[in-house]
């Protein structure tokens, strides 16, 4: 492969070298099942490279054209992909419903929602790129599982594949087939890959000595799930296209084998590990969500800081050289967000408002930024700034507003309101946070305690427990 000028723009850009020169080798060496579907975590591990940068790295090679970024709803029974497009706005539905699994889903961006990157095909070919050329279960690895989902590779594949199958066959646009099988005495699924539409099969009791007759039509509109009994023995199987794409009909054993081949699982990346990226934040700003959408997060950490005595500062130095000061305090948050996997949502006046994966890495940073303001004042020698920080964990919507992705609900509104109860020397959460696991241990090795006490909020009509965490 020719040197590739995106991946010295990588570098520029600000992706370290070893992520780029990591993704350059794993594009010209990997399998194209790897490539269609890059797993963040698992490149990460396997590359011994930490996630947030790699996450940085695939966002920067997405936005340089090096790869392709989509956006998954999942599955987390079958590990299927249930609806995928280029950005979130394609998500419209309360729920989506599993027709293998035979259940319905939220679209959670902490949990079922995943984001994958694919190589561009103006870099590599793959078979993801020709999927109406694919096989059956050639589709189903490249197209339709998800990242999370671990399958056999080479010969392996092959032969699990063949063990299940009683017949797979593709339609055409308006076609019409028939095929003549021999059903065995087990619980068979006949699944539609590209309408995803299914029809489950008990075949149980005495051989039949008449052929049975099924028959199944494909319209644009779906088609709706049916579980039939039939008995073991011959039947003619009819399938009809009535839609204008090219489908994908398997028929195959439901067995031990399937289950444990869909049970092997990998973590993934997630839609809110993304969303909470800074790299992604600048990059692709709100063009991920339309504006009348609202998707929930379950669990997300947001961190709000205050500058304390910003309007004495203004009195005394004057508005220019305060602004000058407030907007490079900014920069120094904004580093330590970036550093602890979180992004800045927006800045209030001389106010921060920034989102984490996790309640541990909110912590961190909130501790982080303590030491860097007290490094910034001593670089300054000037004045003595200090940041009064709040954090609380719990559920959101993400929104699009003011044109950049915004977060809305409780969970909000609550951790403005614990802001407002900090000092410049002590650090203010709530009970999620203080009982996460791992913040408890982040407390222990730096030798902090939690000092709950009960407290009345603006805006929120029942008294909450916080903490009060001393520096």
């Amino acid at each position: 492969m020719p040197a590739e000028p995106r991946f010295v723009a990588l570098v520029t850009a600000g992706v370290t070298q070893e992520v780029a020169d990591a993704l350059e080798a794993f594009i010209k060496d990997a399998s194209d099942a790897e490539l269609g579907r890059i797993n963040a975590p698992e490149f990460a591990s396997k590359h011994n490279l930490p996630v947030s940068k790699v996450i940085d790295g695939l966002v920067s090679a997405a936005h340089v054209g090096i790869l392709d970024m989509a956006w998954n709803v999942t599955c987390p029974g079958c590990g299927g992909v249930l609806d995928a497009g280029a950005d979130l706005r394609s998500f419209t539905k309360d729920q989506y419903p599993c027709a293998l699994c035979a259940g319905s889903f939220e679209p959670t961006l902490d949990e079922l929602v995943e984001v994958t990157f694919s190589v561009s095909p103006t870099i590599r070919r793959l078979p993801l790129h020709d999927p109406d050329l694919l096989s059956y279960w050639d589709h189903w690895r490249y197209v339709y599982k998800s990242s999370a989902l671990v399958i056999p590779e080479g010969e392996a594949w092959s032969e699990l594949c063949e063990s299940l199958t009683i017949a797979e066959e593709p339609l055409s646009p308006g076609e019409r087939l028939v095929l003549s099988i021999q059903l065995p005495p087990e619980f068979l699924i006949l699944f539609e890959e590209i309408t995803h539409s299914s029809v489950f099969l008990e075949v149980q009791g005495p051989e039949s000595r008449t052929r049975q007759e099924l028959s199944v039509t494909y319209s644009q509109g779906g088609t709706p799930h049916r579980t039939l009994t039939l008995q073991p023995g011959p039947a003619r199987l009819t399938l009809e296209n009535r839609t204008n794409r090219r489908l994908l009909t398997g028929l195959f054993r439901a067995n031990e084998a399937l289950h444990q081949m869909l049970a092997r699982r990998r973590p993934f990346l997630t839609a809110k590990q993304v969303l909470t990226n800074q790299t992604f934040r600048n990059l692709f700003k709100a063009d991920t969500l339309d504006v009348n959408q609202r998707i929930k997060i379950s669990s997300i950490t947001v961190l709000f800081t205050d500058l304390k005595g910003s309007t004495a500062l203004y009195e005394r130095v004057g508005d220019l050289a305060a602004y000058d000061i407030v907007r490079k305090h900014f920069r120094v948050l904004g580093d330590v967000v970036s550093e602890h996997e979180g992004a800045v949502v927006k800045t209030i006046g001389d106010a921060v408002m920034a989102t984490f994966p996790t309640p541990q890495t909110g912590v961190a940073a909130a501790l982080a930024m303590h030491s860097a303001m007290a490094r910034f004042n001593a670089e300054q020698q000037r004045e003595e700034l200090t940041v009064k920080i709040g954090l609380h964990e719990g559920s959101a919507l993400a929104v699009s507003l003011n044109d950049r992705l915004d977060y809305f609900g409780q969970t909000i509104n609550i951790a403005a309101r614990v802001q407002d109860l900090a000092t410049a020397t002590s650090l203010f959460t709530t009970e999620p946070v203080v009982l996460n696991p791992e913040v408890k241990r982040l407390f222990e090795q730096a030798h902090l305690s939690a000092r709950p006490r009960k407290a009345l909020l603006k805006g929120i009509s029942e008294e909450l427990t916080v903490y009060e965490i001393p520096l």
